[in-house]
């Protein structure tokens, strides 16, 4: 147990600069989702706030999504966007692309939350609390972690094929980590989903509820 977290603790070390250029990242994506909503004007944001008045009706007149199916079409996105990042560590062209990901989550969900409280001022700051965040406080790490990781992982593998000390058992190694680790986060992603699903979905559905019936 000891050594394990021992070698946790230097290969964050080893690698900080990596993770936090990636907290950056996306910390600067959610920056600019929330530029984006200010930038908007009146009339882009009426029609945007038309639909999502729309899904508010629906959700306050029983008709919404089932739990089960939510959970399904959650946990799928997190495995497919996952799994993409993991294909793109191992590709070592495509670490911009990784980088393009991390940044359009954070976009995405700047946007997300700066919209629903630019429109619904101090409701849309408890919405955004109990529909957006409970989810993203697991899946945010899962993302950075993933991202850092394929950063890393590509990395190496550019500075073996340069140096040529490029090997097969030399890396399997690496691989069988890189492979578990990203078991173990789309593990998460599932609980994240899970709490989406069971948490989030339901304290949303009773408040947007509850605020109709005023």
């Amino acid at each position: 147990m000891f050594s394990k977290k021992t070698a946790i603790f230097n290969h964050m070390k080893n690698h900080a600069t990596i993770y936090t250029f990636m907290v950056i990242l996306f910390l600067t994506g959610i920056i600019f989702g929330a530029v984006i909503v200010n930038s908007m004007n009146f009339v882009q944001k009426q029609d945007l706030f038309f639909y999502l008045e729309q899904f508010f009706g629906q959700v306050a007149h029983e008709n919404f999504i089932d739990k089960q199916d939510i959970l399904k079409n959650s946990f799928l996105y997190h495995a497919r966007y996952l799994l993409f990042i993991f294909i793109l560590g191992l590709s070592v062209i495509g670490l911009p692309i990784v980088w393009i990901l991390l940044f359009v989550k954070g976009l995405v969900i700047g946007f997300s939350v700066g919209f629903i409280v630019n429109q619904l001022g101090t409701n849309g700051f408890i919405l955004a609390s109990l529909s957006i965040a409970p989810q993203n406080l697991l899946i945010i790490p899962v993302y950075i972690i993933a991202g850092s990781l394929s950063m890393i992982f590509s990395l190496t593998l550019i500075n073996k094929l340069f140096s040529r000390r490029f090997s097969k058992p030399a890396s399997l190694q690496p691989l069988g980590a890189y492979l578990i680790i990203f078991v173990v986060l789309l593990c998460i992603s599932f609980c994240a989903a899970a709490l989406e699903a069971f948490v989030a979905n339901g304290a949303m559905e009773l408040l947007i509820k509850s605020y109709y019936k005023k």
